[in-house]
Formats: structure tokens, C-alpha cells, sequence
């Protein structure tokens, strides 16, 4: 079969597409053939072979999420069939094989059932992003309805499901984004109001939005860079969720203890396997009544997963990036 393999860690161009081995399953596990799987800025990490969360034995498929059909089921997997549509989510389990292959083989608890009205490529932008999205809002931040939420920085593949999650537990959503072609999709998504990334020079217009109050939960996607001006930014007793950050930052610990807010963080990788288990009944509650709708960006064909890693690591294009598998 065709799959992305890795030889030897490094930058996007120790992605090979060429011919492995095919997959069979064993007891407990699932063969899919997929049709698509979603890169994550976790899975460029991964290929450095210098992410804490992740150092796979070479060689390795990169890919965490996907969607395709059961070709083949093991001895004791009761939870999916033979020609079931599927979406793998978040594979985690130490598999030599990801998803950026014709087929992957993984433990039958990474497998769920893709509604009929959802696409493989929207099934491949689930996973990680949807993930995350769930346990920042509801698992960190504790979104009550009626609440308003900030994100900083909207137009990615975890920012516009967490702008539809937060909009079906009946909060009200501000979105960010630079360009104008990301600010569509956060309003496409549902956000209430889509504005350019805040700064210190615009935070009063963003405190104008909320009757001078501040947002009552702020998820931040580049803390090392926004983080004071969150601080300032937030209402009183207000939660910060930290989902992304590229480096270090200096701050004014006083902002907080003003507002007395809580700075939090999340990586999915941490979530306790009860709390992991609650987001995918979340997510996939919000996925069969339609509350959640992945918004896709860029699609390319496996072949060309270097193209992806490079987009990813330049911060290049909005919504979720996805692989096409033939």
C-alpha cells in the first residue's frame, strides 16, 4: 500500500511517499482504508523527533487522525463492522502505522462511527482539534452559557470548532483573525463578532464589545505573543486556556492577581482516560446533531504531505488542512 514514511527525523523534507507493507489486524484492533487524514502542528513536532509528547520508533506513518471505512476487525471488537464509515480520533496507542497511508490498523477504542451527512475529509479534521476544542472549553475553562469568549486567534482547524462548540452551549463568541479570508470562515463558523488579532491599542474596542466587562473565558493560540494583553483584557475571575505558544514571555503577574483569573493550559496528550473518553461522547453528540460541522481549508493529495508541513510551519492558509487519499 502508498504511505508517508520516515526514516530519519528532521524537516518536512524527510517525508517519503512510497510503498510499505500491508496491515493486518489483530486481536482488539481495526483495519480502516482510509480516504483522508488530518495534519496537526503536533504531527510536525513529532517528525523533529524532539516532542516531548512524541518520539515514534523509526520508521514511522505520521498521522493522527482520519476517516475512511473497516476493511477488517479483530477478535473481540464489538464497537464498529466491516464496512462501517469511521473517523479515527487521536491515535495515540504507539502504532508503527498512522494515517497518512491507504490503510492504518489501531485499537479499537480509536474508532467511532462518522455520520452519513459528514465527509471523510470533515471525519480526518476531527481527532486532535475537536479534542482539544472540547477539553478547553468544558474540561479547563468550565463554559457556562451565557458567558462571552475570546478566541485569539480563530481561522485554525481547533479555532472554528471551538467557535461552534461555543455557540451551542449558548455562549457568545468573539473571533480573531488577521486576514480576511480567515475572518469569513470564523464568521462562517457562527462567531457573534470577528475582529483583528487585539493589541494593547485595541483592547478598549474589544471591551466596548462586553459592555467594558472583558470576555469571561479567553483561548489563547499564541500565548507567548497575546498572553499580557489577554491578562488585561479579561473579566474578573475569568479563565485563560493556553492551547498554543511558540516561546517565551514576560508578564506582570499583578495583572492576574487583579482580575483574579485563572491562567490555564492544555495538551490533549494529559487529558485522565475518563475526561478523554468524555470528549469523544462529547464531540460526537455534537457531530450527529450538527451543532459541529469541521470547516476545511486546504486539501492535497497524500503524495504531497511536504507541501502541508511546510504551510503549517510557515502559518500559511485558514481551517483545517487535510490529506486526500486515492
Amino acid at each position: 500500500m502508498k504511505a508517508i514514511q520516515v526514516t530519519e527525523f528532521g524537516g518536512p523534507e524527510k517525508l517519503v511517499y512510497t510503498d510499505v507493507d500491508d496491515v493486518t489486524a489483530g486481536k482488539g484492533e481495526v483495519c480502516v482504508r482510509l480516504y483522508a487524514a488530518g495534519v496537526n502542528p503536533s504531527d510536525t513536532y513529532t517528525l523533529t523527533g524532539t516532542y516531548a509528547f512524541s518520539i515514534p520508533q523509526l520508521p514511522y506513518t505520521p498521522g493522527l487522525d482520519g476517516a475512511g471505512i473497516v476493511e477488517a476487525i479483530g477478535e473481540e471488537v464489538t464497537n464498529v463492522r466491516v464496512g462501517d464509515r469511521v473517523f479515527i480520533a487521536s491515535l495515540m496507542n504507539g502504532h508503527s502505522t498512522g494515517t497518512f497511508a491507504q490503510k492504518v490498523v489501531c485499537d479499537a477504542t480509536s474508532v467511532h462511527p462518522l455520520p452519513e451527512h459528514v465527509s471523510f475529509e470533515q471525519g480526518a479534521a476531527l481527532g486532535v482539534p475537536a479534542l482539544t476544542a472540547y477539553r478547553a472549553l468544558f474540561q479547563r475553562a468550565y463554559l457556562k452559557p451565557g458567558q462571552t469568549v475570546l478566541i485569539h486567534g480563530a481561522s485554525g482547524g481547533v479555532g472554528l470548532q471551538v467557535v461552534q462548540m461555543a455557540k451551542s452551549h449558548g455562549a457568545r463568541v468573539i473571533g480573531t483573525a488577521s486576514k480576511n479570508e480567515g475572518k469569513k470562515l470564523v464568521q462562517q463558523a457562527g462567531a457573534d463578532f470577528v475582529i483583528d488579532h487585539v493589541t494593547e491599542a485595541t483592547i478598549e474596542d474589544v471591551l466596548a464589545l462586553t459592555e467594558g466587562k472583558g470576555p469571561d473565558v479567553i483561548i489563547e493560540f499564541l500565548a507567548n505573543k497575546n498572553l499580557e494583553t489577554d491578562l488585561k483584557l479579561i473579566a474578573s475571575y475569568g479563565k485563560l486556556v493556553i492551547i498554543g505558544n511558540r516561546g517565551s514571555i514576560e508578564i506582570n503577574p499583578r495583572l492576574a492577581m487583579q482580575k483574579e483569573c485563572d491562567i490555564l493550559a492544555t495538551a490533549l496528550w494529559n487529558a485522565p482516560q475518563d475526561e478523554y473518553d468524555q470528549s469523544i461522547h462529547g464531540v460526537i453528540g455534537m457531530l450527529t446533531s450538527g451543532a459541529l460541522q469541521p470547516i476545511i481549508g486546504t486539501i492535497l493529495p497524500l503524495k504531497q504531505a511536504t507541501e502541508g508541513f511546510e504551510q503549517i510551519a510557515k502559518g500559511i492558509g485558514n481551517g483545517k488542512l487535510v490529506l486526500k487519499i486515492d
